[in-house]
């Protein structure tokens, strides 16, 4: 894979030699994790539709042809079996924090898919309503822990070089994920027993034992261990992840840059929730904002709309409906694989041209498509075959775009702009601030989409309300996101020090040119000065 510049000579650490495979596939499979977020949010949607669950968790109310089993969810009912999994991720990301402080980003991946596994137990053997809600919610709470860790893991693991590739790599297993649980639903919805709906739930045991067991086998991230005073055991992880001795001068250069950061962290004191909003040369109040409001712009993008499955039947499948596709399969499995296949491109592309460049983009592209699709929408008739059809088109070049730029590169981005002393904490604020506004605008949308009494009846308009949310990521991206593509974590440091957004790929260039590391305080000084003096010529 591509991967840009890179200093001269071996690398060591996070720029582990790009020849140097066990670190990668060790990070790798930490995105497995990704499974179980997608499946679990993508699973939903089809079992509280199933007859036999309708029967066991829902009201009688007659036949119907919108009813045909006669059974039906109350409206306060199915908003509660949705909501409570996004209660439960909002309040599971918020608790990484501490998990990770304190029992490591490895242990603490393993104690989530216990959590996990709990609540895909209780829901499995659920006989009624409120086990199966407690279920829900302890899955959720497991998920959340599992996508602020993940990345986390990742991040701190990853050589630099493909570190992003890496971490897209988790929002690939989402869509995997997603798309799984797709076709599950689909092979299971016509049983009429309890089975229906318990082989869909019960399946994610399998994803989260695979990770449970595989995560034993890897190493506690080496910034962790420093950070809790192991330099033994940092060395010796170390070691596993660039496969060169605990004692190669190589190993011990990263570590003393590991060190270096660290110390002038601790320096400013303990660090709190309230730290992660300091204003200071590290701008740490700038940094943990852009997290929180990458993760936000994520959701405002409104790929919900045509892709949110907690809801029983996305709103944007109205779209293909008039375009003569009447399967709701078919609409899931085919905005999934388009999902799918087209992070790929986002994970090649990230280390070769860059996060900001992408995110700028992809964020154009998507604006531009909504806007059609809402120009479009408003002045073509429903019977209009051929324009709905081009709407449909245009749908799944946003999907693809949204696929290859924002839905990866949001969580590279979370996963590598924080310092050490404060990551656990602001990484788990930005992952919540996801989760917030996935349920806030899921809980929206249907208000403004619908026309019933009270409900705003936008239809396709609100296609020009994601358009200008689009606008917003742009100038979001343009003044708030630096390129760190390259750069370690200690690096990206030194970025944030001595450089801004609009000004930092001229920055970086300079530091993977000189190889500067943060232990090497002079050099980083000399780069500014000399940045200075070429500015006064």
């Amino acid at each position: 894979m591509p991967a840009g510049p890179v200093p001269s000579g071996p690398g060591i650490g996070a720029a582990a030699p790009k020849s140097k495979l066990a670190g990668i596939l060790m990070t790798a499979f930490a995105a497995f994790g990704g499974i179980l977020y997608g499946y679990d949010t993508g699973t939903i949607s089809g079992i509280i539709a199933m007859n036999d669950w309708l029967r066991t968790f829902g009201s009688f109310t007659g036949v119907t042809s919108a009813s045909p089993s006669g059974y039906t969810l109350s409206t306060s009912n199915e908003s509660l079996v949705v909501s409570i999994l996004s209660a439960g991720t909002f309040f599971g990301a918020l608790g990484g924090a501490p998990t990770a402080d304190l029992l490591g980003r490895r242990v603490g991946i393993i104690s989530s898919c216990i959590v996990f596994a709990l609540g895909i137990a209780l829901q499995t053997g659920a006989s009624n309503w409120a086990t199966f809600i407690v279920g829900r919610f302890f899955a959720g709470f497991g998920v959340g822990l599992v996508s602020t860790l993940v990345p986390m893991y990742q991040s701190e693991c990853a050589p630099k070089w493909i570190r992003g590739a890496v971490v897209s790599g988790y929002q690939w297993a989402i869509t995997i994920g997603l798309l799984l649980a797709s076709v599950v639903n689909n092979a299971t919805k016509d049983r009429q027993d309890h089975s229906a709906w318990r082989i869909p739930i019960s399946i994610q045991f399998i994803w989260a034992f695979i990770l449970f067991v595989g995560m034993f086998w890897l190493p506690e991230t080496p910034r962790w261990l420093i950070k809790q005073g192991r330099d033994d055991a940092a060395a010796k992880s170390l070691s596993r992840l660039t496969s060169l001795p605990p004692d190669d001068p190589e190993v011990q250069t990263e570590l003393d840059d590991i060190r270096a950061a660290l110390r002038e962290e601790q320096e400013r004191g303990e660090s709190s929730y309230l730290d992660c909003f300091k204003f200071n040369k590290s701008k740490i109040a700038f940094r943990t904002l852009s997290g929180i409001l990458i993760q936000a712009w994520q959701q405002l993008t409104g790929i919900n709309f045509i892709f949110y499955f907690p809801h029983p039947r996305p709103v944007g499948t109205t779209f293909f409906q008039r375009a003569g596709i009447k399967n709701p399969f078919l609409t899931s499995v085919a905005t999934n694989i388009v999902n799918v296949f087209m992070t790929l491109p986002g994970m090649w592309g990230v280390e070769r041209f860059g996060r900001r460049s992408l995110l700028l983009w992809g964020a154009v592209v998507m604006c531009i498509c909504e806007f059609i699709v809402a120009i479009i929408g408003v002045t073509i008739s429903v019977n209009n075959t051929a324009g709905q059809k081009a709407l449909i088109a245009l749908v799944c070049i946003y999907i693809a775009a949204f696929a290859s730029t924002w839905g990866p590169i949001a969580w590279v981005i979370t996963g590598e702009i924080f310092p050490l002393n404060i990551r656990a904490k602001a990484m788990s604020l930005s992952v919540a601030s996801n989760w917030l506004w996935n349920w806030a605008i899921s809980y929206a949308t249907p208000y403004l989409v619908n026309g019933d009494p009270g409900d705003a009846n936008l239809g396709v308009k609100v296609f020009f309300i994601w358009g200008s949310t689009c606008a917003g990521c742009i100038v979001f991206t343009y003044f708030c996101i630096p390129e760190t593509k390259g750069l370690s974590l200690e690096q990206v440091d030194l970025l944030y020090q001595n450089s801004t957004p609009i000004t930092s790929a001229r920055y970086r260039r300079e530091l993977i040119a000189r190889d500067v590391h943060v232990a090497d305080v002079k050099g980083a000084h000399d780069i500014v000065e000399d940045r200075d003096e070429k500015e006064q010529v």
